[in-house]
């Protein structure tokens, strides 16, 4: 019996692996199409713990409760440790973890990062808007594709997301199919 559960785990890993391989099309942020940045985001401020408000996602990020991701810079590597945890379905739902690394990309003064769920993949992390106190932050990447709003606290007002939502607009950010993230602690 344990070794038949045994393979049935492998299974399912290899299967896991096969479908994060095959959506490899649908995660891809690539695009000859360029968004602006801030101007610089200071990193050591930048670190800590973002709770997810709202965005538009990725296909495994639907349904999610209580998002938080949790980012820690590597001096020694020059890398951020990003710590993705969520519960799935409901504010009691399963918690989901998704490790990933971020690389800061040379010259955009830390506003432009690559991050990858699992080698090689790496796709594209833009801060593009955040708050002087960096209480919130608004990432998206160049097609404009998905877009994640973060605030420093887990309960943010409705009108504090719109607030960042209308300065998205008027950046020309798409704000289309936005999904609010329950967070009930």
């Amino acid at each position: 019996m344990k070794k038949r559960i045994k393979i049935q785990q492998k299974l399912q890993s290899i299967f896991s692996q096969i479908f994060m391989i095959a959506s490899i099309p649908a995660f891809s942020a690539c695009s000859t199409v360029s968004f602006p940045t801030v101007e610089k985001v200071d990193i050591e401020r930048f670190m800590g713990t973002w709770y997810v408000s709202a965005g538009r996602f990725t296909i495994l990020e639907k349904d999610v409760h209580n998002a938080v991701e949790i980012y820690t810079y590597d001096k020694t590597k020059d890398t951020i440790d990003i710590d993705y945890t969520y519960r799935k379905g409901s504010s009691n739902g399963k918690i989901k973890k998704v490790p990933q690394k971020g690389y800061i990309v040379a010259g955009t003064n830390n506003a432009h990062w690559l991050v990858s769920p699992f080698w090689p993949l790496k796709f594209d992390y833009l801060v593009i808007d955040l708050a002087d106190d960096y209480s919130w932050v608004a990432i998206g990447v160049p097609n404009q594709k998905y877009l994640w709003i973060m605030h420093r606290s887990s309960q943010v007002s409705r009108k504090e997301v719109d607030m960042v939502i209308d300065r998205l607009k008027a950046i020309n950010y798409k704000t289309n199919d936005i999904v609010f993230v329950p967070q009930n602690w």
